[in-house]
């Protein structure tokens, strides 16, 4: 199979925000057209404090309230007539562009960091990207519906992202990701995901990466390989092909969580070389379908599976030679008209309890199909 072309063009909109689009063509022209809203001011980021108690950074962004809530009219639908958008094109394959309320994306004052800092009370303006990411130009569509093409440039996109985020100075981390679903909070339900450049190392990421380096210590070998071999071995694989291999983990959390990892190490999306991508894309969607189908018969349908994936990357500055780039795809439904709760124990405590059994889970969606 030959390899993917992808083609960039670059727009901006009406209140100085970049919008790319990402074409599988040469000469779209796609950012020839012109944003012709009225947004005023551009929506500012807000700031971090940071969590003396919890060694974390949280981000405080306000201006994310206002927000839109399942609209009648759809911002990411390409502009056509008087309804105009985010997406100033008449059509797109993919576009990318910054989030018009994100928790990142400030600023610092000229020379140094500009920390504030009083006692307990830490903050640092709220730095990095925040990028929205439009899988299709098809409102009623969703990634499941994709073809494996269309995929593969979703996939090329976010490598291109990771890249150039990676970059600029101010990323330290890139997190792609998507939410489906209402009982996921999903505030738009157009097929599309998101990009955070988060200023900072996530605590998830730190948790991982330091179990990885007391492994190596310990064994000298890479712990995410150590895991994806034993679990080649086990009962919980749901999908694998000669690069990728798809399982639900020996202690998910969530009722339905499936990782996706690729059979060789590599640090993030920029790396993937594209037989690696090219592979990805039906063993995905095949993942997806087996979602969709879990609590699906023909005497009853639970309709789309709610759920949250997203890519774990390495550090833009750590641990590259340990990380092992992977999708984590979970769900909070844990049977037929029944949601898993975020209650006292898990969100205080951070204790999860899995209401299903991730033997039991894998059992559902190796027969969903």
């Amino acid at each position: 199979m030959s390899e993917l072309s992808v083609y960039t063009e670059t727009g901006s909109l009406a209140d100085g925000r970049q919008v790319l689009y990402f074409n599988t063509a040469p000469g779209a022209g796609r950012a020839s057209f012109a944003d012709k809203r009225d947004l005023g001011e551009r929506a500012e980021a807000g700031q971090l404090r940071y969590d003396v108690l919890r060694d974390e950074w949280i981000a405080v962004s306000a201006g994310r309230n206002a927000r839109p809530q399942l609209p009648v009219a759809c911002p990411l639908c390409p502009s056509e007539g008087h309804e105009l958008t985010e997406i100033p094109a008449p059509d797109y394959e993919v576009a990318v562009f910054e989030n018009r309320f994100p928790s990142f994306g400030g600023t610092l004052p000229e020379g140094d960091a500009a920390e504030a800092e009083s006692g307990m009370e830490i903050s640092v303006p709220a730095t990095g990207r925040c990028e929205v990411v439009c899988f299709s130009s098809q409102h009623d569509a969703s990634f499941v519906d994709l073809p494996p093409e269309r995929v593969e440039l979703v996939v090329r996109t976010l490598a291109a992202r990771t890249a150039d985020l990676s970059a600029r100075g101010d990323v330290a981390q890139v997190f792609c990701f998507e939410n489906r679903g209402v009982e996921i909070g999903v505030t738009l339900h157009h097929p599309h995901g998101q990009i955070y450049g988060y200023p900072y190392v996530t605590p998830q990421t730190r948790r991982h990466l330091e179990a990885a380096v007391r492994h190596r210590e310990a064994t000298g070998r890479n712990l995410f390989g150590d895991i994806l071999a034993a679990e080649q071995a086990g009962p919980r694989v749901v999908a694998a092909n000669e690069l990728w291999t798809a399982f639900v983990p020996y202690a998910a959390r969530w009722p339905f969580e499936v990782h996706l990892y690729p059979n060789e190490r590599f640090a993030d999306l920029a790396e993937l070389p594209e037989e690696y991508v090219t592979a990805f894309a039906p063993l995905y969607l095949e993942v997806l379908q087996r979602f969709d189908s879990a609590f699906n018969t023909d005497a009853f349908d639970a309709g789309p599976m709610p759920y949250m994936a997203g890519w774990h990357q390495a550090p833009v500055n750590e641990h590259r030679d340990l990380a092992w780039l992977r999708l984590e795809l979970v769900s909070t439904r844990r049977a037929a008209g029944k949601v898993k709760f975020l209650a006292s124990s898990e969100s205080i405590m951070g204790g999860f309890v899995n209401d299903l059994g991730p033997e039991k889970a894998a059992q559902i969606l190796k027969g969903a199909l």
